[in-house]
């Protein structure tokens, strides 16, 4: 049971990594469930003050993720119709045969977004660089928790390996 566990875990901190460039995928509550897998196994002690303390990071950056993105837009000047166009522009750019393709999607999808309710080209253009910018942050703090996560799953494991890897 141990070794589905762990395995199960550590699928999870992988889909949690896909899951901070992803929007649909809530990257940093999927990593801690790994952790928590992790620790329900016999061979790793439970450890109730690390799993709080871990979800309440999962659960404060998944929060600002939502939030940041909306601060950038209205400090820049822009509208949800930015935000939502930055979204759109993220999943485009999944598909794009092209090196930064997620990035280039949801830049442009911003700009749309906002030259959809904005008719000044330059009000837009500064709107989806809010958005665009809100976006990469709450992306890059959602990649360094799911890191920080994998890392901590990893070295725990890995202390705790002897024990992992018997079978009785």
């Amino acid at each position: 049971m141990d070794i589905a566990l762990l395995v199960i875990g550590f699928l999870c901190i992988l889909i949690g990594i896909l899951g901070s460039f992803l929007p649909v995928l809530p990257g940093p509550p999927i990593s801690w469930i790994g952790l928590l897998l992790l620790h329900l196994t016999e061979a790793v002690p439970e450890n109730w003050w690390f799993l709080g303390i871990t979800l309440f990071f999962a659960l404060l950056i998944t929060i600002m993720d939502y939030v940041i993105p909306a601060m950038g837009t209205k400090k820049f000047g822009g509208s949800k119709a930015g935000m939502y166009g930055s979204i759109i522009g993220l999943l485009i750019g999944l598909f794009l045969p092209i090196p930064g393709g997620i990035i280039i999607g949801a830049f442009v999808g911003a700009f749309v977004g906002e030259m959809s309710k904005n008719t000044d080209q330059k009000i837009a253009l500064k709107a989806a660089f809010g958005s665009f910018l809100g976006f990469l942050t709450g992306t890059f703090m959602k990649f360094l928790i799911t890191i920080i996560y994998a890392g901590l799953f990893i070295w725990k494991a890995i202390e705790h390996g002897g024990a992992l890897f018997t079978f009785q």
